[in-house]
């Protein structure tokens, strides 16, 4: 994984709107860092501007010890949940899962290696041929980590990835996500 650095980062809209305002925060490596605040205080566009889906207005963004504010989202290492899972729904989960590593062109052998280990994790090995219309939102939300798991990227985004799911899930969902962040070292 990598540590991260927010220094003195505002994101301003044309109209004088600023969504953020003088953000600095460190994130050491390995370390799993919540941002909780009211709707609308910018922990969504805080997520963005790191990701690369939106620009920054000031200030600068570090990976590891890389300024990352002109590169593309693309080369940054960086796997994003969102909160509406993002599966394609005419793709199987083993697919779902595999996409991003195919796209990167790697070996056959690499792909079911990494989809599989990431099933198992997850617990979602029985679920490898069914489509996401066929799952409950704690499998889908399971197969969306399973998405961004595979990757093995440097940072881990999540922009409130239970807020789809029932109260008794969302318990146990927070749970799952502590056992993976202990379990992958992230």
């Amino acid at each position: 994984m990598a540590s991260l650095s927010f220094q003195h980062v505002y994101k301003k809209y044309d109209g004088g709107v600023v969504a953020v305002s003088d953000f600095n925060l460190e994130v050491a490596d390995k370390e799993f860092v919540i941002l909780v605040g009211p709707s609308g205080c910018g922990k969504s566009t805080t997520l963005r501007m790191l990701a690369g889906l939106e620009d920054i207005s000031e200030g600068e963004i570090y990976i590891d010890d890389r300024c990352v504010n002109d590169v593309l989202p693309k080369d940054r290492d960086i796997a994003m949940v969102f909160q509406n899972y993002a599966l394609y729904p005419h793709m199987s989960v083993r697919d779902n899962m595999a996409f991003a590593l195919k796209l990167r062109k790697m070996s056959k052998d690499e792909i079911n290696r990494r989809v599989s280990e990431a099933a198992k994790i997850l617990e979602i090995e029985h679920l490898l041929d069914r489509k996401p219309k066929a799952l409950s939102g704690g499998q889908r939300q399971r197969v969306a980590l399973g998405r961004a798991i595979v990757r093995d990227p440097k940072v881990f985004l999540m922009d409130e990835p239970l807020s789809n799911l029932d109260a008794k899930l969302r318990v146990q969902m927070r749970v799952e996500i502590t056992k993976l962040h202990h379990r992958l070292k992230t």
